[in-house]
């Protein structure tokens, strides 16, 4: 999921550093409202997007051939503000340094260890950290341009009205008490006079395009095999848990035992009653997502680029996926089945068991279903008491989060999610200097000349596969800060006084622009986050690293500091994006964006062994405060543990061509390459509660924060020179077990 999409960040093709940092699921977390649809539904942890194993050395070398002009630049900038005293700051906050952590043991508790003793996650949210606190910065920053616009009585039709507009209908919560329910009625009344299942299929894809998951997500995209067209893709969905294994797996059994009580108290809330006159129908309704759960594909072989690419004639699914009305309800969804003649299916015997399902049940029991997928997904415009119950199960009971967040902050989700790129315009005029867009773009182009050099220098890849890499990398794009141009939104009506049809109309309206691009050619200036958002991704469907302008901030970027902790903040950052074109799913793309084998068999096999020894590796990780039944699922963790380090190592090597030669300063008592080090432990500062740690266990394809640091240097012989790691030092392992791939 490129943005925070409803679809799975198992389902998407790009890949981000960091996922969510909010889980409570109420409101929309996208700023394109369909990317994804509900491939694996609204409490999914969406992939905001951001980023080697065993052989060779990284190797600096002594002089690197062909410097590219920006590490020259970067070389003079380096050495300009050494040499003129400017840079005074290592970049490095040892306020939070536990000198009880060695880090030669722990490198990650070392950095962070006072501050995971001592800080107290505040009650609004299931985790906290370095990036949430870039998000609660941008977050009090979008806030001041919506009030604004909400004040300003802006002429009717501008962006700027719709945007004040929307805020002020949700922050209007008289008339939402006043309402209570009754905004449901209408769709609720369409489910009931709904005759047969042709009918509840043509009213299934027209709630989902206002936002309303349905049995199967849809999204559009690039096609994987011929990056020039889009084609509409079509996924697995239907569940009201996080993920398939919620259904099936003892750890989460609590979890599955309180859901119906859930749905049943949300049916009471909005029929009148109490839960107990609804269990039996919440009963029924999680039996039937327990079916659809049993024939979805588990989070590993959905990243799996290669069986998920089925491409399909639409007429097709009649014949492979028979009992379902897939022409009323693609027509419904606002994609006509001659535009969407072609399609990749993603999980297509996931289709034909929804399809079985459909005509096997009985419909009274679909239209339960259905009710409760619109009650889910329209809680968050309802009542006081809606949300509280909706918050004690998706908040509390999912994630341990203790206390709703403030509404005003739901209301700028609610904004964003809506109308991301028009506060984006807004947030870069007045957030995002010329001069820091300049200075990625030095650090990008060095982290890719790193890269050039480290792939140049591999001893274990043959010569036709190297040329392929390069070629790959020469071919990168990089997007900085914000986009070239914007998404209009001049067809969406925004009531201040009609919350509801607002999210209505505003989903319909994001739909919309993404299903009209079938039959067009592909625009490759998309963006698929906003400026305002705390992250970054690579798309390797277009070969490119994208980085918005809330990111650049410290302890990522940092202006005034040294280098090095740049270096090992953003610059490792940009390595981890690069790193994704070369991972275990990212290196099946050619430097188009097409999913072609450009690997011999002998490197392909070799590429495998190393990938296999890290999966093995983060197999063995438990985080801390969680009982060993909980540990990394190192193959589906194992893209983004590629990305962090290659990243890492590429990051280092970059900061050293950035040195020329040079003796790096002491600052803060650390030497450069040490500070480096410093900056990626800083950045992974992050505390969970157990509910969440455990929930991200199952659906977050990122490794947990304390392996993102600990995980990636015990595989970096820079690492042990620069701490003197020995033997006998918990992060030591012997030389023949490091890891190493692009490095």
């Amino acid at each position: 999921m490129i943005a925070a999409s409803t679809v799975a960040a198992t389902d998407s093709r790009a890949s981000a550093v960091e996922a969510t940092p909010n889980a409570e699921n109420t409101g929309p977390r996208s700023s394109s409202a369909v990317r994804g649809a509900e491939a694996a539904d609204s409490t999914s942890v969406p992939a905001f997007a951001l980023g080697c194993p065993s052989g060779t050395k990284a190797r600096v070398p002594k002089q690197p051939t062909a410097c590219s002009a920006s590490t020259a630049r970067a070389r003079r900038a380096l050495r300009g503000a050494w040499k003129d005293g400017s840079v005074t700051r290592s970049g490095i906050d040892l306020a939070h340094v536990d000198p009880q952590a060695r880090p030669q043991d722990d490198l990650f508790g070392h950095v962070n260890g006072r501050w995971l003793a001592e800080y107290e996650i505040p009650a609004d949210r299931a985790t906290d950290g370095a990036f949430r606190s870039l998000f609660d910065r941008a977050e009090e920053q979008v806030r001041d341009l919506i009030t604004e616009a909400a004040d300003a009585e802006a002429p009717s039709g501008t962006d700027q009205q719709r945007i004040g507009d929307l805020y002020a209908s949700f922050m209007d919560t008289d008339t939402v008490s006043r309402s209570g329910a009754r905004p449901l009625l209408g769709e609720l009344a369409a489910i009931d006079a709904a005759e047969g299942s042709a009918a509840l299929a043509r009213l299934l894809g027209a709630l989902q395009r206002s936002g309303v998951g349905g049995g199967a997500g849809v999204y559009v995209d690039t096609d994987a095999k011929n990056s020039a067209r889009y084609l509409l893709h079509v996924a697995q969905s239907g569940l009201g848990l996080p993920d398939e294994s919620y259904y099936r797996e003892e750890r989460h059994a609590e979890i599955l035992a309180a859901y119906p009580r859930h749905i049943a108290a949300m049916f009471g809330l909005v029929f009148g009653g109490s839960a107990d006159d609804y269990g039996d129908t919440a009963g029924r309704i999680v039996a039937l997502e327990s079916k659809l759960a049993a024939a979805h594909w588990d989070v590993v072989r959905r990243r799996d680029a290669e069986q998920t690419y089925n491409l399909r004639r639409f007429t097709d699914l009649a014949a492979e996926a028979p009992g379902f009305d897939w022409p009323s309800w693609i027509t419904a969804l606002g994609a006509a089945p001659e535009r969407a003649d072609e399609l990749v299916v993603r999980q297509p015997d996931y289709l034909t068991a929804f399809a079985a399902l459909w005509s096997g049940e009985d419909v009274a029991g679909w239209k339960d279903w259905l009710r409760w997928r619109l009650i889910h997904a329209r809680a968050f415009l309802l009542t006081d008491e809606l949300v509280a119950e909706h918050f004690a199960f998706y908040g509390r009971t999912l994630s341990g989060t203790e206390q709703i967040r403030d509404r005003w902050k739901r209301g700028v989700g609610l904004v964003e999610g809506l109308m991301g790129d028009a506060l984006g315009r807004l947030y870069v005029e007045r957030h995002f200097p010329p001069q820091d867009k300049a200075r990625m773009d030095v650090l990008v182009d060095h982290l890719r000349e790193a890269y050039r050099v480290s792939i140049s220098q591999l001893g274990w890849m043959t010569p036709e596969t190297r040329g392929r890499a390069l070629d790959k990398l020469a071919k990168f794009t990089a997007k900085i800060g914000y986009p070239k141009k914007w998404r209009d939104y001049s067809r969406l009506v925004i009531d201040r006084d009609d919350l509801y049809g607002n999210f209505r109309r505003g989903y319909a309206v994001n739909h919309d622009r993404e299903l009209a691009k079938l039959g067009h050619p592909v625009d490759r200036d998309e963006w698929f986050m906003t400026p305002q958002t705390v992250n970054a991704y690579y798309n390797p469907g277009m070969n490119e690293i994208v980085f918005p302008a809330a990111i650049l901030q410290p302890p990522f970027f940092d202006a005034e500091a040294d280098e090095a902790a740049n270096y090992g903040g953003i610059g490792a950052v940009i390595g981890h994006e690069i790193g994704h074109g070369f991972d275990d799913q990212g290196a099946k793309y050619d430097g188009d964006g097409n999913l072609v084998d450009w690997w011999t068999d002998e490197d392909r096999a070799e590429f495998g062994s190393r990938t296999k020894a890290l999966i093995e590796q983060y197999e063995a990780y438990t985080p801390r405060d969680l009982s060993n039944g909980h540990h990394v699922n190192g193959a589906f963790t194992v893209g983004e543990n590629i990305g962090d380090l290659g990243g890492l190592s590429i990051a280092l090597l970059a900061y050293q061509l950035a040195l020329g030669g040079r003796q790096a300063p002491v600052i803060d008592g650390l030497s450069g390459v040490q500070r480096v080090f410093f900056g990626w432990a800083q950045v992974w500062r992050t505390k969970s509660r157990q509910a969440e740690a455990i929930r991200r266990l199952a659906i977050d394809p990122h490794s947990p924060p304390e392996f993102r640091c600990n995980g990636v240097i015990r595989n970096i012989d820079a690492f042990y020179d620069a701490f003197g790691v020995a033997e006998s030092d918990a992060l030591y392992l012997a030389p023949a077990r490091r890891v190493r791939i692009w490095n």
